[in-house]
């Protein structure tokens, strides 16, 4: 019957005090309008506003329809301007493991600083799998570099990054420039506990050499880069998550190959990311870690040798 673009006519006719006025203050043509009030005058069954009164009459009924648009659209106005501010709103943030929290934190607060009403919770718990419960509203945003082939999820990329091969300064590979698959056949690799395909390391740089290493899981970020630093085993992490560790003097860290780069991704439900506060997370998350972290740069930047960075990445962080 009566829908929101009706009123928004009838109350710019009231405005204007003309159908041609009305048309130039909606942006339609003159002719559009009049076939709009025809079409729904013809369907309502009777008229809205006299033709040609000067100035500009409405009919009775018209009268009650203006009044019905007087009340509502400010209504619907001040509606559309809640969802659009992000008010007492939350924001549900996990990443996968642990490895985002040297460079997040940081990002989450000057966040806040822009956007201090919204209550943000981030959850820093292993979580290897988040991504199911974006879909089951548990959470609003995931930052992985897995993409899930799922219409209802969608991924904005964030930035790429360098995996770095992760070594004891006891390690004999520790004073190599590069290390190539054949120098990683009698190590142990830890992982997280995940299947092997997902790690870019795998995929990407030990498989297609057909090396394959002693892999063991351990399902903690500190407790794994203890266990490297302890010469029990190697790993391989985007610097960041290493970085504290290695100005200590605790481990080193090695390019693979010519360098593995990987991407990272912000997670959410498809049409959120429109969201203004989903939207400026991501950019800040996204413009913070370009600008602070060593081995990061912005997505779709060459590498120094002209190749490009891998679109789409199945490594865990």
């Amino acid at each position: 019957m009566i829908e929101i673009k009706h009123l928004k006519t009838i109350l710019a006719l009231k405005q204007t005090g003309s159908l041609a006025n009305a048309a130039n203050q909606l942006h339609q043509t003159q002719s559009a309008l009049s076939h709009q009030f025809s079409e729904l005058e013809h369907r309502l069954g009777y008229r809205i506003f006299v033709r040609k009164s000067q100035p500009l009459r409405f009919t009775p009924q018209g009268e009650v329809l203006l009044r019905l648009a007087q009340e509502v659209l400010p209504i619907v106005r001040r509606a559309i301007e809640e969802c659009n501010e992000p008010g007492n709103a939350h924001l549900n943030i996990a990443i996968e493991c642990h490895s985002c929290i040297q460079w997040l934190t940081p990002a989450l607060q000057q966040y806040r600083q822009t956007w201090p009403d919204v209550n943000v919770d981030f959850h820093s718990g292993v979580t290897f799998d988040p991504q199911p419960a974006l879909l089951q509203r548990e959470l609003d945003v995931v930052l992985t570099s897995d993409i899930l082939d799922n219409q209802r999820l969608h991924y904005t990329a964030l930035f790429d990054y360098e995996v770095k091969l992760v070594l004891s300064p006891d390690h004999p590979l520790a004073n190599r420039l590069h290390i190539q698959p054949q120098d990683l056949i009698s190590e142990t690799l830890f992982i997280y506990p995940v299947q092997r395909e997902r790690f870019d390391i795998w995929r990407h740089f030990l498989q297609p050499a057909g090396i394959t290493p002693h892999f063991k899981h351990v399902d903690n970020t500190l407790l794994l880069i203890q266990m490297v630093a302890a010469g029990m085993g190697i790993a391989a992490l985007p610097h960041w998550a290493v970085e504290n560790f290695e100005k200590q003097g605790l481990v080193v860290t090695k390019t693979l190959g010519e360098g593995l780069w990987s991407r990272l991704y912000a997670a959410n439900r498809t049409g959120e990311q429109h969201q203004p506060a989903i939207r400026e997370f991501i950019r800040l998350a996204g413009q913070h870690a370009v600008n602070h972290l060593p081995f990061v740069k912005q997505v779709g930047v060459s590498n120094a040798d002209g190749t490009k960075v891998m679109q789409q990445s199945g490594s865990r962080l």
